[in-house]
């Protein structure tokens, strides 16, 4: 009786040691912080070990490494561009961009992100599209290949793959493949030795060191190919056959991916060697031949990164500006709908404003729990007057959002709190109304084959799903 009587206090005592860490010493929001303390109190012992596995702030010491060389000519070129835009000297390829100019600055300022506006961009909605578009850039490749994918699967799609890196790498091409330990964990071990045998270099990003990875909840997200340095692609899209189409459960995949060439590619390019050197013994140099780009285009992109490591959830950040910046319209299409309070208010603002805000969001769920957070949320953009779409031709991956047919973004963010605060993340921001029309374009298509959620069709959900929504919106900080 009294070791039961020591161990309910020492459990006590531990929650109240945790929750005090949660509130006075790692600083969360409030609404995580309440959320976590509401796990504590109402499961204390799975509780403290959920917190340990999932809750557990991230180090802020410095997880992705420059040299000091290449460190200094970004932050020059950085320099170069803010103050051009404090002295309203900058100059923009195409003038009805000029009012976005403190967008510009805003990625400059909170990621070192380097403004480019010679570049082409292709968009890429559908898997056999975007992955026949891939190999045949990686079959022509003759320096190297960099490819980073969250998930990374064996099955048809992962083994076509494997046969063109297998290729190249026996041609002498420098190939590299990272992928996200978690979102890979799938991912056969003979895949990776027939890999490595035949002389590509792969490496796991935050693998598990011990039975569990401690890293379990901060995971990279992010998809980056690059090939020669000349041509990269950045979006939605993993490596799996459920992004063919083929999985019965979701049936057709609808995503966005982007192919990109110009400067634009030496800012992906900087990326993933940073997530490389990160994961690997092998320390990449940013060789000239990395960065092998060429003018190609007319369009303005900034390639912006966010983490669990960033003083600032630049991703975030970039998607509130736009919002703010609406004059027309806000198209939004994303899997996952979790804003927090501040792109919230946001969203609500422009709404309230007379700005046309239309958000898609999937029909079926791939967690149960992140869908009906979503359905929750969607209906309080709803009672503002914001228009929801359900897409129902197969599931919706895809993350974009369009502001008045002048800028758009696409990458790999959701707008949820994990892409925010807890996922690496990357997103192209595209400043160009010809591409920003065509994304409104296949905005419009998707209408086509979705439903609009009414208030009325709204108000008559059944108790069962308002009693999901309520018990997913409450757990959604930690989600």
């Amino acid at each position: 009786m009294e070791i039961l009587s020591f161990l309910l206090g020492f459990i006590i005592f531990l929650n109240i040691a945790l929750g005090a860490s949660i509130v006075f010493l790692e600083r969360k929001d409030p609404t995580s912080s309440w959320a976590w303390l509401m796990v504590l109190l109402f499961i204390p012992i799975a509780g403290f070990f959920l917190y340990l596995i999932f809750g557990k702030p991230i180090s802020k010491r410095r997880i992705f490494t420059w040299d000091k060389r290449s460190r200094m000519g970004v932050k020059t070129a950085v320099q170069a561009q803010l103050r051009l835009i404090e002295e309203k000297e900058h100059i923009f390829n195409n003038q009805k961009l000029a009012p976005y100019a403190d967008l510009v600055y805003l990625h400059l300022r909170n990621d070192d992100s380097i403004f480019s506006q010679n570049n082409h961009v292709d968009i890429l909605t559908d898997g056999e599209e975007k992955f026949n578009a891939l190999i045949l850039d990686l079959q022509k490749a003759t320096n190297h290949i960099h490819m980073q994918y969250y998930i990374m699967r064996s099955d048809g799609l992962g083994g076509r793959l494997a046969e063109v890196l297998i290729k190249k790498a026996n041609e002498g091409v420098d190939v590299r493949l990272l992928y996200d330990a978690m979102g890979s964990r799938s991912l056969k071990k003979s895949y990776i030795k027939r890999l490595k045998n035949a002389g590509v270099m792969v490496e796991a990003f935050f693998p598990s060191k011990f039975i569990f990875n401690l890293k379990i909840n901060y995971r990279n997200h992010r998809k980056l190919t690059i090939v020669d340095g000349k041509v990269g692609y950045i979006g939605g899209f993993n490596v799996g056959d459920e992004y063919l189409g083929k999985n019965k459960k979701f049936g057709y995949w609808r995503d966005t991916h982007l192919r990109l060439t110009g400067d634009a590619v030496q800012n992906m390019q900087t990326r993933f060697i940073l997530d490389w050197n990160q994961a690997s013994h092998e320390k990449v140099q940013y060789d000239e031949h990395f960065y092998n780009t060429s003018p190609s285009g007319d369009i303005g992109v900034q390639i912006v990164s966010s983490g669990p490591d960033s003083e600032w959830e630049q991703i975030k950040n970039g998607y509130i500006k736009m919002i703010m910046a609406a004059k027309e319209y806000v198209y939004i299409q994303t899997p996952y709908f979790i804003p927090d309070e501040s792109l919230r208010d946001a969203l609500r603002i422009a709404v309230l404003s007379g700005v046309d805000v239309k958000i898609m969001i999937p029909n079926k769920p791939d967690h149960p729990f992140v869908y009906w957070a979503t359905l929750s949320n969607s209906g309080d953009l709803l009672n503002a007057g914001a228009e929801i779409f359900i897409y129902q031709n197969g599931f919706l991956h895809a993350k974009t959002i369009i502001v008045d047919g002048k800028i758009a973004s696409v990458g790999t963010a959701n707008i949820d709190v994990r892409s925010f605060r807890l996922n690496f993340e990357v997103n192209a921001f595209l400043y160009n109304p010809v591409i920003a029309e065509k994304l409104v374009q296949k905005f419009n298509e998707d209408i086509e084959l979705s439903t609009q959620m009414t208030k009325k069709l709204y108000e008559k959900r059944s108790v069962g799903i308002r009693f999901k929504e309520s018990i997913s919106r409450l757990i959604s900080p930690v989600l």
